[in-house]
């Protein structure tokens, strides 16, 4: 078990044991596949630092070489143990209902998303 960090105001910050990440129904399979994968979670535990259950965070997943997603929803479902994220942190995923995410051929054309 990790000793416990002090943030600059002195408050005590763990480390997560496992988060549960949800990502919407609506996002493909390669979407899916980038988010679930191994570089993918070693990404996330470099990048997410602090969460607490709720929080939203957009992460972009790429758009790979015919089209996918930009920026996909991450929800923390769930934090056992701390509420910081680190390279010992467990990431398992679910899936929430949809949200009408862009993707496939559309992002990389003229007719995709414009925001």
């Amino acid at each position: 078990m990790n000793a416990p960090d002090r943030t600059p105001t002195g408050d005590t910050v763990e480390t997560a044991t496992e988060i549960i990440v949800s990502y919407p129904s609506d996002l493909s399979t390669w979407g899916r596949d980038i988010v679930e994968g191994r570089p993918y979670r070693a990404y996330l535990r470099k990048t997410l630092g602090r969460v607490e259950e709720g929080q939203v965070t957009e992460e972009f997943t790429g758009v790979g070489c015919c089209g996918d997603t930009l920026d996909v929803p991450l929800r923390i479902e769930s934090v056992d143990g701390g509420d910081r994220v680190d390279e010992s942190t467990a990431i398992e995923y679910t899936v929430r209902e949809a949200c009408g995410i862009e993707g496939g051929w559309r992002v990389q054309s003229a007719g995709g998303p414009t925001e």
